[in-house]
């Protein structure tokens, strides 16, 4: 269960002054739509950073961004201070940059282990794998029964069970795992307690503050008010392309979150993005 006294112990103590991971002025349009109007991001070490905005905010845009999926027209993203450019998703992964989607993008037939590697299977050494293409199932499946076992997921009959018989939670489980797994810097995460249960959305929720206390950054975007109030340590509100403020939620009520998030109340001058 996750306890004011857990939260309290792992949230970082202090702000570092170099983000993670950084945007400015992303701007993204598609005809007469405009999609990111300048936007801005910052996420820093340590930290569960919340994105929240209204439906056609521009979050999906400012995420799909960051991981690689969509190229923005103007503006720069740096990684550890250093500018870089993502031209595929593939390309952020390999900076170390893991997204769970909300659609988690498993293949339902495949094993829980070939669906942690999916797309980066490891061959068996030698001419059997260099040449015949072989694949080292043992190995896959030892460091996918170590990283669920590490996150407390190892209730599932088989490592090598398909994903279709999974619950909703597990399979959920599996994606998180699979990103902190292969996220060596950032993990973000696009609705991951959507259409679960209570049950297996508190999971989710501990599943998050597991990976956090591993070190790694998360972006978690949601709707879910109460869920983001209580596992984030800052909270970014997009409106109308771009970051209007940032939020303690220790400071403000999901009313005033609501509230800027739909234009019905402006926030202080000093949040202003």
């Amino acid at each position: 269960m996750i306890t004011q006294s857990t939260l309290t112990e792992l949230k970082p103590s202090s702000q570092p002054a170099t983000p993670v991971l950084s945007a400015r002025g992303l701007v993204k349009r598609y005809g007469r739509v405009t999609a990111m109007d300048r936007a801005d991001f910052d996420l820093y070490p340590g930290e569960i950073l919340a994105v929240i905005g209204d439906n056609g905010a521009g979050k999906s845009s400012l995420i799909k961004a960051l991981s690689g999926a969509l190229i923005p027209d103007e503006g720069e993203i740096r990684l550890d201070g250093e500018v870089t450019r993502f031209g595929s998703p593939m390309d952020a992964q390999r900076a170390g940059i893991e997204t769970v989607h909300q659609s988690l993008a498993l293949s339902p037939s495949l094993s829980i282990a070939d669906n942690m590697f999916l797309g980066r299977e490891i061959r068996r050494p030698g001419m059997l794998g260099s040449v015949l293409r072989m694949l080292d199932r043992p190995a896959m499946q030892k460091i996918a029964r170590d990283k669920l076992s590490e996150l407390g997921l190892m209730t599932v009959q088989s490592i090598n069970q398909p994903v279709e018989t999974l619950s909703g939670g597990q399979r959920q489980g599996v994606a998180v795992a699979r990103a902190a797994a292969f996220g060596s810097r950032v993990v973000i995460m696009d609705e991951p307690t959507a259409a679960l249960g209570v049950k297996e959305s508190r999971r989710v929720l501990e599943l998050i503050l597991d990976v956090r206390s591993r070190g790694l950054p998360i972006v978690l975007i949601s709707h879910n008010m109460p869920h983001v109030f209580e596992i984030a340590d800052r909270i970014h509100i997009h409106r109308l392309g771009r970051r209007l403020c940032v939020i303690n939620p220790k400071d403000y009520t999901m009313s005033d979150a609501v509230a800027f998030m739909t234009g019905a109340k402006a926030p202080a001058e000093e949040l202003a993005a």
